[in-house]
């Protein structure tokens, strides 16, 4: 049985950019000894990308998919100080406080479909969970996946969920098709579509969406002044978003 528990860590060295990422996320050192690739708040698409990358991640993990660990990571004003980069200067600055991270997974390569087979059954499962976030962003031109120890791994899902960057469009958007999943990097690979669109079906329960859900840190929710959502009424609106998408 899923029980969602994100653990809370505390940068202590900032190792490396990785500016291979439009957000420009980082190499960083935590105090519990291990690395993590940090996702700024302060970066283009703010908590959003971060709150997308949360759900999209965890219900990849109830779906038995592979993800790093996610955990709540906080970042003290002391690094924007001592960082010579003034690019990376600012997005320090502006994501004092809570971030998001993944375990760095070392040694991993970049998942290319001309090199590595992939079950159509994980193909297809990982397709389903795409279409149901509306993630833009797994395509052949960057497809979101690392290979680790001969495994398939899911990373970035900061794309989807696209609909909570204009709210009122959330009930609409909750029942249209996603014609950009044709795009999809595994597109052709997922041949048992039906089969996993019923398990998922039968996985994500509503209640494990909700334990998701309520995840989400409050302050995130509060980030965006212009909108008049309290943080409940933000998550009863991903909540019934994504049970929508699912079938439930």
């Amino acid at each position: 049985m899923y029980k969602p528990e994100i653990r809370n860590v505390n940068v202590i060295r900032y190792v490396t950019p990785l500016r291979e990422g439009g957000s420009l996320p980082a190499i960083v050192e935590a105090d519990d000894d291990f690395f993590y690739v940090l996702k700024f708040r302060g970066a283009g698409q703010g908590v959003k990308a971060l709150i997308a990358e949360l759900i999209g991640g965890e219900m990849a993990r109830v779906l038995g998919l592979k993800m790093p660990e996610i955990v709540f990571i906080n970042l003290d004003e002391s690094f924007s100080k001592t960082e010579p980069d003034e690019e990376i200067q600012d997005l320090l600055r502006a994501s004092t406080g809570l971030n998001l991270g993944l375990h760095f997974l070392s040694g991993a390569i970049t998942f290319d479909p001309t090199v590595k087979e992939i079950d159509s059954l994980i193909a297809s499962k990982i397709l389903l969970l795409d279409y149901i976030l509306m993630n833009v962003d797994r395509t052949v031109r960057n497809t979101n996946m690392l290979v680790w120890h001969k495994d398939l791994w899911l990373i970035d899902h900061g794309a989807s969920l696209y609909f909570h960057h204009n709210w009122a469009s959330w009930k609409e958007q909750s029942v249209k098709s996603f014609p950009l999943i044709k795009n999809h990097v595994l597109y052709t690979f997922a041949k048992n579509l039906e089969e996993n669109a019923v398990d998922i079906k039968a996985t994500l329960s509503h209640e494990i969406i909700n334990s998701i859900v309520n995840l989400i840190p409050a302050q995130w929710l509060m980030e965006d002044m212009n909108e008049h959502e309290s943080p409940d009424q933000k998550r009863a609106i991903y909540l019934e978003f994504i049970t929508t998408r699912v079938g439930l």
